[in-house]
Parts: C-alpha cells; structure tokens; sequence
C-alpha cells in the first residue's frame, strides 16, 4: 500500500470557517477506502467518551461496484434523506478521507484501486470546501489510541504489563499497509510506512523455493507479494508447482476456505507459510521501530482466519530473533476488527489537524 501524505486540499477555505468547523459539533464526512472496500460515515465531534467523533451513519461499499469514489460519497449523502439527519443534505463543508495511495497534483495514485480519484472531482461532486487526506493505515493506527483491550483479540500476550512506546498496526488486505502510532503530547503522530515493500526475507529452505519462483517474474519480491490477497494466491500457486499439483482454486477467499476447511493440502500449506511469514516480518518491524507499546493486527484477511493464525507457527516464527526474543516476550499482539477505525481515525485526525493550526 502506498503512502498518502498528510496534506489537505481545500477550496481555500477562511480561516473563520475552519475555525467553526473544528471547534464545533458541525457535522462532516469521513471515509476510508481500500482496494476491495470503501467505508463511510456521516460523524460529528464527541464530547463524552474516549472516541473523538460520534458515528451517526455509516454504510460499507464494494468499491468494485462503484464507478468511482464520488459516486459513492454522493450515494451516501443521498441516503442521508431517510435518515434523521436529512437536514444536512446540501450542508456538508468537509470530508476526511483516509485513502491508500499517494498525492500527486490532483489525484490519488495507487495500484490497488479499481478506478482512478481526483480530489476536484470529489469536492466539486459534493459541493465541499475542504478535502483531507491521510494514508488509510495512518488512519487506522491513530484510531487505535480508542480502542479497549474487550475490542481486541489476543494473538500474543506480553510477559508483563503494558508499557507506553511506538505502538505498530498492519495488516494484509488487497495490499500490505502498515504504520506507527508515536504517543506524545498534546496529540499523538502517525508515521506512514511502505514497510510492505521491504525485500521479502525467507526463513527456511520452503520459502528459499518459493523465492525463486517468485524472482522469475520481478527481480524486486516485496512481503506484499505474499502477505496480501493476491500474494496468498501467488503463494498458493507456487506451491501447487512445487509440488507438481494442478492449481485449482482461483481465490484467496477459495484458498481460505479450503485451508480452514483441511480440504486442499496445498490450500493448507498456502495460509501456513503466509502466517509463518508475517510472524517474521511483524518481529522484524517490531524491532525495527522499538514498538513496545504493542501490535495490533489488522486488514481483511487475519480476523477471518484467526483459528489457524494462532495454530500454526506465527508466534514461533514472531519470536525466532536470536537475542532479542526476551525484548519480543514483552510486546503484546493483538487482532483488530477494521470495521469502523478507519473511519473514526481519519475523523479524529482531521479534527486534531484543525485544532494544531
């Protein structure tokens, strides 16, 4: 997943106006979209709670059934009318968008989309002034500071209490996305990452195999190209070839399945090998970014596969660092629902933006 810089594209609004925006309950939309799935909701400031936005409508899309983001932005405000929040219709200022991608002049640039965005067509299409953006992971790891530990699931517990530091959040989805929560005052920052682009690193003679099959095609391999959707697909195809077996699921969903179900062994060894790897590559982020304050799991695939996640060898591979298992043994895993935190993290974002300025 690429990396969407913190920047905000406005109609030159005035100052006074984003004064009143920031500093009231005005109701504004944010969204979160991802390669497979755009998430939006209609949110305004919280004032009681740990949540900075309250959420007062929200709907999930298919973006491949969509011809574009604003057309799903506009479906969304149009829905609105049998909702008590009708009023608003034609009302609504600014948008908080947590995208993945990267801006460049008026677009956003990211393989993983099914259509192009461009920010004009966006405001203009909603009749907004401002339009924020900030990388869809940076969203979900700045929502992650709302969340309690009864919202989780616990892949890996830490051998002692927690403690506060750079706090890691990734997960595979149609992409690789990943970013770093950086507790500090009087707002916490977000480091986005291209973390999925570092060179795929195998840990044992299976994956130097795959590799190599891997390497035919492109002389860079990312762990995107086996920690995502697609990469589960090109995992399980290399795997069909080295064990000289037809390929015949044509899924990551079908692959899954199968694997869950015990019904392919090469389904099985697929979701084996991609847990073996991510157990390596969030140790090694782990360590790279000294995130004690913990890892949360996220993206599409993981919460559906959670049975055989903690049944196969991502903890053994998490904690194979040598001399630094000990520091490892103190940082607690955790599994995350995406649902609603892109959402809510791009509207607390926006609303922190407003308030710094």
């Amino acid at each position: 997943m690429g990396e969407v810089a913190n920047q905000r594209h406005a109609a030159e609004p005035s100052t006074t106006a984003l004064a009143a925006a920031s500093g009231s309950s005005a109701a504004f939309l944010a969204a979160d979209v991802g390669g497979t799935h755009a998430r939006i909701g209609l949110v305004v400031r919280n004032t009681v709670g740990k949540r900075p936005v309250s959420v007062l409508h929200y709907h999930r899309y298919s973006c491949a059934d969509w011809s574009s983001l604003t057309a799903m932005l506009q479906d969304f405000v149009a829905q609105l009318a049998g909702t008590p929040h009708a009023a608003l219709q034609g009302q609504l200022r600014h948008c908080a968008v947590a995208c993945a991608g990267y801006v460049l002049d008026d677009a956003i640039i990211n393989e993983n989309l099914p259509w192009p965005v461009s920010i004009r067509d966006i405001r203009d299409g909603l009749g907004i002034s401002q339009l924020a953006m900030i990388n869809d992971f940076e969203a979900v790891a700045y929502a992650t500071q709302f969340i309690e530990v009864a919202e989780t699931r616990s892949i890996i517990e830490a051998t002692q209490s927690a403690v506060s530091g750079p706090v890691l959040v990734m997960g595979p989805g149609t992409g690789l996305g990943s970013a770093v929560l950086l507790p500090r005052q009087p707002r916490a920052q977000v480091l986005a990452t291209e973390a999925g682009q570092i060179s795929l690193a195998p840990g044992n003679e299976r994956e130097i195999e795959i590799l190599r099959l891997f390497r035919r095609d492109r002389p860079h391999v990312s762990f995107e190209d086996a920690l995502s959707g697609p990469g589960l697909l090109k995992l399980y195809r290399a795997l069909c070839e080295l064990r000289a077996s037809p390929a015949r699921l044509l899924t990551p969903a079908e692959i899954t399945g199968a694997a869950l179900a015990g019904s392919d062994a090469a389904a099985v060894e697929s979701l084996e090998v991609f847990c073996g790897l991510l157990g390596s590559f969030v140790g090694d982020l782990v360590l790279l970014y000294g995130a004690r304050g913990g890892v949360y799991l996220a993206g599409g695939i993981l919460p559906q596969i959670q049975p055989f996640l903690l049944a196969s060898s991502f903890s053994e591979r998490y904690f194979n660092k040598g001399v630094m298992r000990a520091y490892l043994q103190q940082v607690p895993v955790r599994l995350i629902e995406h649902g609603q935190l892109g959402v809510i993290g791009a509207a607390g974002w926006f609303l922190d933006e407003r308030q710094g300025e």
